[in-house]
């Protein structure tokens, strides 16, 4: 009888491809998701200037909200003190951060903007780091994010755009713990059904400031077209995979989102992209696959 010993020995094991592949997937809808939130905020801005965007960013977490809640149905009444606390944490977080964001879209350009904001995502990633090696990926990513923070006329941002964006990166970092927790405790995106609703509550009072506590039938309009690519699709792919990867080496895979802010807000917004915001875009880029291959 012939031998397969060493036939059986070599076949892959079904069991150790299963979570390759999930870290994959969860890369992916990462990708997707960063997409979705630049391209996202690069057409937000003709909206924004006409209205402003504290208004602007308050309506897309209500219509956010609304259709996450017709569509996931959360069952309020099943849910304990830990599960309110954790989606109200999350949602205090969300606003803030999209809050900040947005507003510091009016003042700072995209690439900018998107390069502070990653400070937050990096300092998660940096804290979950064990080896001093694989230090590399968050140097390399913060070499590529002051490399997009330069044009040929030197550093880029006003005072109070830049404070702005710092804080949205305070929020960005605590996103990424609270959302990885919230995840864990509810099913499904119900988790993420309750925090939008928080975090358009939190929103609220900014929004009804600025507006006047009048709101136009184009904002309406606008609004919940831009709410399904932010906050809704990216916020509920982030969840998904979140579920399926560490927090450190999301927030280290998160460093792709400058360079594609860069590109967002050279496509849509005719934002200049120079020989430094190529090159930072390359190291970027480059942090953050060898991050989620060291990962795997």
């Amino acid at each position: 009888m012939q031998d397969t010993t060493i036939k059986c020995a070599a076949a892959p094991d079904p069991a150790d491809a299963k979570p390759a592949r999930a870290a994959a997937g969860a890369a992916l809808l990462c990708v997707l998701s960063m997409s979705s939130v630049q391209f996202g905020a690069a057409l937000s801005e003709p909206t924004m200037s006409v209205y402003g965007s504290l208004s602007t960013t308050w309506l897309r977490l209500c219509w956010a909200a609304l259709v996450l809640a017709v569509l996931v149905r959360p069952r309020v009444r099943s849910y304990s003190r830990a599960h309110w606390f954790a989606a109200g944490a999350l949602g205090a977080a969300m606003a803030g951060m999209t809050l900040c964001f947005f507003a510091a879209l009016q003042r700072i350009p995209l690439g900018l903007a998107v390069a502070i904001d990653f400070l937050g995502p990096l300092a998660v990633a940096t804290l979950a780091v064990r080896r001093a090696r694989a230090l590399l990926w968050p140097a390399l990513a913060i070499a590529g994010v002051v490399l997009l923070s330069r044009d040929r006329g030197g550093w880029v941002g006003e005072p109070l755009g830049v404070f702005l964006a710092l804080a949205a990166a305070c929020g960005w970092g605590s996103y990424i713990v609270l959302m990885k927790k919230t995840g864990k405790l509810f099913a499904g995106l119900e988790g993420l059904s309750v925090s939008l609703i928080a975090a358009a509550l939190v929103a609220t009072p900014f929004g009804l400031a600025q507006s006047g506590v009048h709101v136009a039938a184009g904002q309406l309009a606008a609004t919940a077209g831009l709410a399904i690519l932010v906050p809704l699709l990216p916020y509920a792919l982030e969840m998904v995979a979140l579920r399926h990867m560490l927090a450190g080496s999301f927030g280290i895979l998160m460093s792709v989102e400058p360079a594609i802010g860069a590109v967002a807000g050279f496509v849509v917004l005719h934002q200049p992209m120079g020989i430094l915001q190529v090159a930072g875009t390359l190291f970027v880029v480059a942090a953050s696959v060898g991050a989620v291959v060291a990962a795997r």
